[in-house]
């Protein structure tokens, strides 16, 4: 087993002792716990970037050119950015909403077959490290949009049916989550911009076309339009609440389409198959 598998797999259990803990945390209500969490899921991402780092390292390339590498490079993503935003709230009730959905991601890309392949030589750029590094960025902040937008629709359903289960006394205020949703807009848009950009002009220098219109570029201009949509509802009609909730939730998922299906399942530039360096059939 190569030094990157087990950091990898390190890595996994200390984000599942993490969830663990930050679900105590909601169960018990207590804030020790959540302390103890964040500093374990601190832990965890340290190793993961390790892991992450080693990869890169044995790769030659960013690692996110297969199945297992692209999900652990998400997982890291999230976590990383949840890290950041909680040093502004210190929510530990979000971090049980957001380590499940990174563990998941791991014991995904758990499963994915972990040997390196001889890369792409088209990924042999710099523009190849900034597009994706922007690009997850913006998911990663979005997939938070779409946990606080969960929340908020669970906390406002109980404050009309008047339910007051003990989830609802450690949710955050209907505010704040709608706050919270309006910054990770206010981060995630621009980043998703500059890395459409930057991948076009990528596309440009690798194809000599900067949009070729191929299902991955579909699907993230139509995402794309989707939170421009909901930036532009929040600035000039003063959407918010329930309805920017909603919008954060169709927002992600239409990523993870772009993410999981696109690239899984079509056989284009940026199929998993096409960054393998795997043969592909040429589009007319």
């Amino acid at each position: 087993m190569s030094v990157n598998i087990l950091l990898f797999k390190i890595a996994l259990l200390v984000y599942l002792v993490a969830t663990g803990l930050y679900l105590f945390d909601v169960l018990l209500r207590r804030e020790r716990i959540g302390r103890i969490a964040r500093w374990v899921l601190v832990g965890g991402f340290v190793v993961h970037c390790l892991a992450l780092a080693l990869r890169w390292f044995d790769a030659g390339q960013t690692p996110v050119s297969s199945p297992h590498e692209a999900l652990s490079f998400f997982a890291w993503a999230i976590v990383g950015c949840y890290l950041l935003f909680d040093l502004r709230y210190r929510l530990a009730i979000i971090g049980a909403f957001v380590c499940p959905v990174a563990v998941v991601l791991m014991i995904v890309s758990s499963a994915m077959p972990k040997q390196l392949r001889e890369p792409n030589p088209l990924l042999d750029s710099w523009w190849f490290p900034v597009h994706v590094s922007l690009a997850f960025a913006g998911y990663a902040i979005f997939a938070l949009a779409c946990v606080a937008g969960i929340m908020y629709l669970l906390q406002e359903r109980m404050l009309k049916g008047k339910h007051f289960t003990g989830l609802y006394f450690r949710l955050p205020s209907l505010d704040i989550l709608d706050n919270i949703n309006a910054r990770c807009l206010s981060f995630g848009f621009p980043l998703m911009t500059m890395g459409i950009i930057s991948g076009a002009v990528w596309a440009n220098a690798a194809w000599g076309d900067y949009w070729r219109w191929d299902p991955k570029e579909t699907w993230a201009l139509l995402t794309w339009f989707l939170y421009a949509a909901l930036l532009h509802g929040r600035l000039t009609i003063g959407w918010r609440g329930r309805r920017a909730a909603i919008f954060a939730i169709i927002g992600f998922c239409c990523l993870l389409i772009s993410f999981f299906v696109v690239n899984a399942m079509t056989d284009t530039e940026h199929s998993f198959r096409a960054l393998q360096g795997v043969p592909m059939v040429t589009p007319r």
